[in-house]
């Protein structure tokens, strides 16, 4: 799309959505509040979040579900809350059965998020009436939903993507695609379109490689895919493949990323192990494919990649509460996150290998300092949170560790490359 100089866009970017409906369903013609025709050809709706250039409506895009008006400045709190319920009130959406239901419903047995407000308020809000987060039933997926199924449309696709300025915060570049965000959108899609739930593995092929294994602890190369422990979902862990239930990981691995993972037999040697690394006495290399953002067309920012450089990377991070388990930057409350950096090699496709020394351990800390435009601007290949999915799987290996046996006080240093990086 071609923006307006003086579009919001510039300053700030927005996500934009598109879905892609069956011709042979039985629909209406798509229109706009204003009566105007929507012309799509290849039959597709289009969509951005919220407001764009403060408005609800442009033409070639859908109508919001409900114009939201904003309380007047000075509000009390509790007048606040009862005018967003009133508002969430006239959120409606219909599922592929013909139900309806309002936010309020939806989101009832929703545990409650707080507000970035809140979140770092220190007297929280308690009471929330579960109410939904504030902006649910205004992204680029429930307006596209709500719309085709309203109309008669059987969606076939859809996609949300990033346009404009990168946000600094959330890890959004521009031409990029992102999934709907969990905290906002997941409620109602799950009600729209039904739960789907499905093992990302299967017991009969998954595998994990042994390296070490003494009475104490366990060295393994886990497998992109697997979570690291077990978790709420039926996903499959390390310790659900390798049968073990009292092996506890010191310490975690991403379920995208592959490597090595130590594992401790007894509590007493957990407690241990997990000191070393709080500590910082383990010695951790990781090995990624990076793509540097170039495409942007609103702020001439390139990667700050070069040819063998070492540099540090220094940007606090914390839970996104509105879309986890993204994790976002924020200098004010963001705990310390520190990633070394060394450039190995520029590869002929645009691509580039590094080897990550992180120096603290926080949540995704490599993805985020490696996607975000303070930090390499140069996205981890692979990445589906904050990058893209152009490859079968996330490029981060962690290929190295060294640290001390917490009994026999002998040094354990294990080496396994990432099969990316001895490919080109």
């Amino acid at each position: 799309m071609r923006l307006h100089p003086e579009s919001e866009l510039h300053r700030q970017g927005k996500m934009f959505g598109v879905l892609v409906y069956d011709v042979t369903s039985n629909h209406q013609s798509p229109i706009t509040n204003d009566q105007s025709p929507i012309t799509n050809p290849q039959s597709y709706l289009a969509a951005f979040s919220a407001m764009l250039d403060g408005s609800y409506h442009h033409e070639g895009f859908v109508p919001p579900v409900y114009e939201a008006v904003q309380p007047p400045v000075g509000t009390s709190r509790e007048e606040s809350q009862r005018l967003q319920r009133l508002l969430f009130a006239n959120y409606r959406f219909t599922n592929l059965q013909g139900e309806t239901r309002n936010l309020l419903e939806i989101f009832a047995n929703e545990k409650p998020i707080l507000s970035p407000e809140e979140y770092f308020d220190k007297s929280p809000i308690t009471n929330h009436n579960s109410l939904p987060p504030s902006g649910a039933g205004e992204c680029c997926a429930p307006k596209l939903l709500r719309y085709a199924l309203s109309h008669g449309m059987k969606p076939i696709a859809l996609a949300e993507f990033w346009v404009g300025a990168p946000s600094r915060t959330e890890v959004r570049q521009e031409g990029t695609f992102y999934a709907p965000c969990s905290g906002r959108c997941k409620p109602i899609l799950k009600w729209i379109l039904g739960a789907e739930s499905s093992r990302m593995l299967s017991t009969s092929s998954a595998s994990i490689d042994i390296l070490y294994e003494d009475e104490w602890l366990m060295v393994v190369n886990k497998p992109s895919g697997l979570l690291s422990v077990p978790g709420k979902t039926d996903e499959l862990s390390v310790v659900d493949v390798l049968q073990r239930p009292a092996l506890q990981p010191v310490h975690r691995l991403d379920q995208d990323t592959s490597g090595l993972l130590v594992l401790a037999k007894t509590p007493e040697i957990y407690k241990t192990l997990q000191a070393y690394f709080q500590r910082r006495d383990v010695f951790k290399r990781y090995e990624a494919i990076l793509c540097p953002n170039q495409n942007s067309k609103i702020k001439n920012q390139k990667s700050p990649i070069t040819n063998h450089q070492s540099q540090i990377i220094s940007l606090p991070l914390l839970p996104n509460p509105y879309d986890r388990p993204r994790q976002m930057v924020n200098v004010e409350h963001g705990k310390p996150a520190i990633t070394r950096c060394e450039i190995r090699e520029l590869r002929p496709d645009g691509t580039v290998l590094v080897d990550f020394f992180p120096l603290t351990g926080r949540t995704h800390q490599l993805r985020v300092h490696a996607a975000h435009p303070d930090g390499l601007n140069a996205p981890i290949l692979g990445d589906r949170l904050y990058g893209s999915t152009s490859a079968n799987r996330l490029c981060l290996h962690a290929a190295e560790i060294l640290f001390v046996h917490p009994v026999t006080q002998k040094e354990m240093h294990f080496c396994i490359p990432s099969s990316f990086s001895l490919t080109r």
